[in-house]
């Protein structure tokens, strides 16, 4: 997999400004911890936020850090973003330590529900973000692998914007292009096969469809936002 730019090191640098951004958007809205998040079918926005407050703290202790003792009981979101910045500021430190490269699935998984929680608000995506390009570059090297595993042909990946990229092995015959947001939505699971469908392709795109499901992600039932 080839890309037309580099990743930024180190590979957590985007995730203090994911809980930032979340911090932001949830304090702007109190009262929203029960509204149901659709590209989590299963969540509440309370759900969203204590899974990305355990991810941090897996992260933590795997780094040989100690996470703060469990609550009494359940935690409202002002509470789980307290908990969230406490555990995440000594997850950076860490992985500061360990020289940077070892935070990017985190950082994929929390800006995506990030980007989840903006959609479930009706609020659009940021016009620029540090945990976009190592998230994104994450997403093609797992779609990257997904062709490959199934001995699909690859495809070059491309924006409106006019990034590119070559997912799985060899020389692309055939590409894909997308608004940045959707093809980021696309390689995180957040598209329906309808919605793929739609995308510009230069090619029928059935034969690729399958490789959209690959790692955590399933395509969801009903479009996505």
């Amino acid at each position: 997999m080839t890309a037309t730019r580099p990743v930024p090191a180190p590979d957590f640098v985007g995730y203090p400004a994911v809980r930032r951004g979340i911090r932001a958007l949830l304090e702007a809205r109190p009262g929203s911890g029960h509204r149901p998040v659709p590209a989590c079918p299963e969540w509440t926005v309370t759900d969203l936020l204590g899974h990305l407050t355990a991810i941090a703290e897996r992260v933590l202790t795997r780094h040989g850090g100690t996470p703060p003792p469990p609550p009494s009981g359940p935690l409202g979101v002002p509470a789980l973003l307290d908990r969230w910045d406490e555990v995440g500021a000594e997850v950076d430190r860490r992985l500061a330590a360990a020289g940077g490269n070892r935070g990017e699935i985190m950082v994929m998984d929390a800006y995506t529900h990030e980007l989840d929680l903006r959609a479930a608000l009706g609020v659009p995506p940021p016009a620029a973000h540090e945990a976009w390009a190592p998230s994104f570059e994450l997403l093609v090297r797992g779609f990257s692998g997904s062709l490959a595993g199934r001995g699909l042909r690859p495809l070059r990946l491309r924006t409106t914007g006019g990034s590119t990229w070559t997912a799985g092995t060899g020389r692309p015959t055939a590409s894909l292009t997308a608004s940045a947001y959707d093809l980021y939505r696309a390689l995180a699971g957040r598209r329906s096969l309808g919605q793929l469908a739609e995308l510009e392709w230069s090619e029928a795109p059935e034969p690729w469809l399958p490789a959209f499901t690959w790692g955590p992600f399933t395509l969801p039932a009903v479009p996505g936002v």
